[in-house]
């Protein structure tokens, strides 16, 4: 995920002297475009399109006021404005797509939204020379170990020019029952969602970590199913 700059507002518009908010990518008096991004702070996203902080977004109204913003802010636009007007424009833009790729996902949405509040997520939290996304979960060792085993075999036959109906109809049953897995670890996401966007502080923080366990699992299910479906040519 983009980690484009934070605006660094004025208090007020550079052109008219009309009141911003901190979020501001366009003087809501005059329309003009404001100052580009200072480097080195991360965005908030969620305040380029004047959301509060939460997981629950309505993606149609997020997809509107995008399509809405992006016309505004077209560098074509500005082609007869001052230099800094379109630089202004150019950087602005890059900062209103990076948001919305990463607010109209859910999965991205929940990790942009976890590295606001600090948390670190997947080798982040996994630490030197280690991967979060290949660590089995502490439930699932045994039926890991024997899809691993599975999905070697399925390997050297194909190496050979073999066919092992019953291996490939074993995996099969494994990519459902990991599909299944993937699933819950959605809903239980959207759960704790929902938990974050209603709770106190203490709720938040519980959730929060809550969370980033859930990603780090989803992470590493995901890859299972990749492996499965890439060994069977799915």
């Amino acid at each position: 995920m983009s980690t484009t700059s934070v605006i660094s507002a004025p208090a007020v518009c550079w052109a008219c002297s009309a009141a911003l908010t901190s979020s501001a990518l366009l003087c809501p008096k005059c329309g003009k475009v404001q100052p580009a991004p200072i480097s080195g702070k991360a965005a908030n996203y969620f305040q380029v399109f004047g959301l509060d902080r939460k997981l629950n977004i309505d993606i149609a109204a997020l997809e509107r006021e995008f399509h809405r913003l992006s016309r505004r802010l077209h560098p074509d636009r500005f082609a007869r404005a001052t230099l800094e007007e379109q630089q202004w424009s150019l950087a602005n833009t890059a900062l209103l797509n990076d948001a919305y790729r990463a607010l109209r996902d859910p999965i991205q949405r929940v990790e942009y939204l976890l590295k606001l509040e600090g948390l670190k997520l997947g080798e982040e939290n996994a630490g030197k020379n280690k991967s979060a996304d290949r660590q089995p979960p502490a439930d699932l060792l045994e039926e890991v170990f024997e899809l691993n085993m599975q999905l070697e075999e399925m390997r050297m036959n194909k190496k050979l020019g073999e066919d092992d109906p019953a291996l490939t109809a074993d995996l099969t049953t494994a990519r459902t029952r990991f599909e299944a897995l993937l699933a819950a670890v959605d809903a239980d996401l959207a759960a704790k969602g929902s938990e974050w966007d209603t709770g106190d502080a203490p709720t938040r923080e519980a959730a929060a970590k809550t969370m980033a366990a859930l990603l780090d699992r989803r992470r590493y299910l995901r890859n299972l199913v990749r492996d499965v479906n890439e060994v069977l040519g799915a």
